[in-house]
């Protein structure tokens, strides 16, 4: 696979966490479909992606990965979140994109479940 750039990285992030956390909530709510949905949109929101990288503890080479991530200059802003959230989530997709495609499946696990 060719290099990704950063906004390709959280692209592919954002599918992979939102297929996780689908996932998840298939399996661990006994809900209607309805509040399922409105639980996993939480969970994948920019605000709950912001908060979740706050609290992660980085490797050098993913403080550069989120640091690159946060770096780009966006092409819109975020419905739902303000520009500092927004960019904090495109860092943490950029970097579930990156540890999937380096093949770093147990700490994309590792993150993807402290996410939840």
């Amino acid at each position: 696979m060719r290099k990704l750039n950063p906004l390709e990285l959280a692209f592919l992030g954002d599918s992979i966490h939102t297929n996780f956390v689908r996932k998840w909530a298939l399996e661990n709510l006994d809900k209607p479909i309805n509040a399922i949905h409105l639980a996993c949109s939480k969970l994948c929101s920019a605000k709950h992606q912001s908060e979740v990288l706050d609290k992660l503890e980085l490797t050098e080479e993913e403080k550069n990965i989120v640091r690159l991530a946060r770096n780009v200059k966006p092409k819109h802003q975020a419905k739902n979140a303000d520009m500092l959230e927004y960019k904090k989530a495109t860092s943490f997709e950029a970097l579930i994109g990156h540890l999937y495609v380096t093949q770093q499946i147990e700490r994309l696990n590792e993150i993807l479940t402290k996410s939840l």
